[in-house]
């Protein structure tokens, strides 16, 4: 089955009515999410799946992971640490099932995986137009990669996401390009 990138994008998740800084931010992120999506125009399920690179990155891969980045920092906006694993107690197989999350499984469809994005990113858009205060902030939950004690405010968990999805959008370029000779721009 091939996926092509929708022309009106209705199901793109578009940023609620938001102004000052959280509309700059929700743009942002919504022009980062556009990128990473399009490198999966006309591609069928097949296609997504396949890591033609030294990398064993799959575009439907990438799209899974960054839905659940996404989803898991949402959810430390409203709830805090206790929303997100104690990655310092984490198995073989819980890093084993995160693996999984970089790619497309069995069963797995890319537009399944395209409108489960979807889904996230609209609930992102709406809980962070109606933040009373970017300034809000929880204590980060055990990782070996963040500073004991540190705390990361709305703010910093979005400015995160859209760094997040920029940086994976650029992965996605060079796969798609690798793949067919497409690329997103030029």
């Amino acid at each position: 089955m091939t996926v092509n990138e929708p022309t009106n994008h209705q199901d793109l998740a578009e940023a609620p009515a938001a102004t000052g800084e959280v509309a700059d931010l929700l743009a942002m992120l919504a022009k980062q999410r556009h990128f990473l999506r399009f490198t999966t125009r006309d591609l069928t399920d097949e296609q997504a799946g396949l890591a033609p690179t030294a990398s064993e990155l799959c575009l439907g891969g990438l799209i899974k992971h960054v839905a659940s980045v996404e989803r898991g920092w949402a959810a430390f906006i409203l709830e805090g640490p206790s929303s997100m694993p104690d990655f310092t107690k984490m198995t073989e197989a819980d890093f084993a099932r995160r693996a999984d999350e970089f790619k497309m499984l069995p069963g797995e469809t890319l537009a399944g995986v395209l409108a489960e994005y979807a889904d996230v990113a609209r609930r992102t858009d709406e809980l962070v137009a109606k933040l009373p205060d970017l300034s809000a902030s929880h204590p980060l939950p055990k990782a070996p990669w963040f500073e004991a004690g540190a705390q990361w405010s709305a703010r910093r968990v979005l400015m995160h996401i859209v760094a997040e999805t920029a940086q994976h959008a650029g992965h996605a370029d060079i796969i798609r390009e690798s793949l067919d000779g497409a690329k997103s721009m030029g």
